[in-house]
């Protein structure tokens, strides 16, 4: 495992020439264990997208998640971990952690279409222990001290997140804001002696990640030599009740009480999800504050958490790219989003302070909900290429942005995304006016009302686009129906669940993907180089 540094390998721009990929989260995957992760089936699934002609895999945050957050990747404990849960069984025994007839038997709640997470995570801790155990009995105690010095020196934001995991564990699971003061305000000399009385649940937190992140960089590695690049995903918020907040409280926008809590929380006004606004809960930064001190080390904080994930993915959709230009700040005893207010964010001086420091940044902007014409000129004036789904395009008016003919080159065109409902479901909703599928298929060329080809005419609209990028969401590839839906917002569960049983990853799907994908010169450049010899 390499230190986590960014060394940018692509230009920063999408736009050099058209390509497509698609978005399937790790957990999507398939495999024996109930979840998808990082073993045999991911690197499947990349020989598919280059035997399909695609250029990129966009995948969710790949940070741990829980039940207190609805298992949400938008909603984890740590912006820098890795989630276990993704850790393969079949690359442990591989590697020699455990052997093949260690491993538990497999619960019945497994499912192949399904993420039962509660029964995923206590069978696969009982994995990990397994694999702890073999490092304690292998590893002598001077061996174990150097293994996780350098570990903690190549990731610098593990110390204080496998205290907090230790701690949390500790406390029954309560939140940081929670626990006695000395420990919740991350004084020194408490967080010393916590981490030598609670050594050996650090340390295993800290190997878990040491497996993630081994893992991880093998398959990005893999991929990188098949063609296909990452694109990671970068929600601009974090978790109140995270080893984050927690560590670095003065960043955020706190009770100068110094009781942990918020006095502003994040969300958005009433959009097109909601009629109520969005209550997020997430704490806010302290983009304004006083203090040169706080200013400077929140600007260290995302410097830090930009090249950590640089460092693991190729390009970074950045979720909510709006609150960079103007956040909705809600007040934290509001019970929703209706009662916010619009603040200004750190603007084009953050991203050029970022670059400044880094490097040019490989970014997608995720610019969906209420747009201004300033959050656009930030996007433009920074080159970052928006997002256009193709699911908010037909409301009768030509005009609508996310039509093809009105879309630019520099732009990331979607069929629908993880919140939206699959281009299937959103045709079967009772809730989408008749009117709209209408315009939807005339805009295709079509003259049917065929629901089941409904994800077809997305396809064809969204690789036929002037957009440099095309993603599609797995689910529309194979033209699944709502119950394949992702995710809900503004439900607390059932979320994040969906999986793809391998049955449907074909090399006659990767053949009629790539006959599309080539159709509309979105095929990669050594691609179109070998089928112009074949010709």
């Amino acid at each position: 495992m390499t230190e986590q540094t960014f060394q940018p390998t692509v230009s920063g721009r999408i736009n050099e020439t058209r390509t497509s990929g698609i978005l399937l989260h790790i957990s999507s995957l398939p495999s024996p264990y109930g979840i998808g992760d990082f073993g045999p089936a991911s690197r499947n699934f990349v020989d598919f997208l280059a035997k399909s002609g695609q250029s990129y895999w966009q995948v969710l945050p790949l940070v741990p998640v829980s039940p207190a957050f609805g298992n949400s990747p938008y909603m984890s404990g740590s912006a820098f971990a890795g989630n276990p849960l993704l850790i393969s069984p079949e690359l442990l025994i591989r590697d020699g952690w455990l052997r093949q007839e260690e491993l538990p038997s497999l619960p019945g709640e497994f499912s192949e279409y399904l993420v039962n997470f509660e029964a995923v995570t206590v069978w696969k801790d009982k994995v990990l222990e397994l694999a702890w155990q073999f490092f304690l009995q292998t590893k002598s105690a001077d061996q174990q001290e150097a293994f996780f010095v350098e570990l903690t020196d190549r990731l610098p934001w593990l110390r204080d997140y496998s205290l907090f995991t230790a701690l949390k564990q500790h406390f029954g699971q309560k939140g940081w804001f929670d626990w006695p003061e000395e420990l919740r305000l991350h004084q020194p000399e408490a967080v010393k002696t916590a981490e030598q009385q609670l050594q050996q649940a650090v340390r295993r937190c800290q190997f878990e990640q040491y497996l993630f992140f081994q893992q991880w960089e093998e398959l990005h590695t893999y991929a990188a030599a098949q063609g296909v690049q990452i694109i990671g995903d970068l929600p601009i918020y974090v978790a109140l009740d995270s080893a984050d907040v927690w560590a670095d409280q003065d960043i955020f926008m706190l009770s100068p009480k110094k009781t942990g809590h918020p006095t502003h929380v994040a969300g958005v006004p009433p959009d097109y999800f909601s009629k109520t606004g969005q209550l997020w809960g997430n704490p806010l930064y302290r983009w304004h504050s006083r203090s040169a001190e706080v200013k400077q080390r929140l600007l260290d904080w995302w410097e830090q958490r930009l090249r950590a994930i640089l460092s693991v993915v190729d390009v970074i959709r950045i979720d909510h790219f709006r609150g960079f230009e103007a956040y909705w700040a809600v007040p934290a005893k509001d019970e929703t989003a209706m009662n916010g207010t619009w603040q200004k964010g750190p603007g084009i001086r953050f991203f050029k302070e970022m670059e400044k420091r880094i490097g040019a940044l490989p970014v997608i902007a995720e610019d969906l909900g209420v747009i201004t014409p300033e959050m656009e000129a930030l996007r433009d004036d920074l080159g970052f290429p928006g997002m256009k789904i193709l699911l908010f395009a037909f409301n009768g008016k030509a005009d609508n942005a996310y039509l093809p003919h009105n879309m630019i080159n520099n732009c990331v065109v979607y069929t629908g995304t993880h919140d939206n409902d699959t281009a299937v479901g959103w045709y079967l909703s009772g809730e989408v006016p008749a009117a709209a599928k209408r315009q939807a298929k005339q805009y295709a060329n079509r003259c049917d009302d065929d629901a089941s080809r409904f994800h077809e005419d997305l396809l064809y609209l969204a690789q036929s686009s002037p957009a440099a990028l095309c993603i599609l969401p797995m689910q529309d590839v194979l033209g699944f129906g709502n119950d394949c839906r992702m995710n809900t917002p503004g439900t607390a569960s059932g979320n994040w669940r969906w999986r793809c049983a391998p049955r449907f990853i074909t090399d006659a799907l990767a053949a009629r993907l790539q006959q599309s994908t080539a159709l509309f010169g979105r095929l990669p450049t050594k691609k179109r180089e070998e089928d112009k010899k074949e010709a």
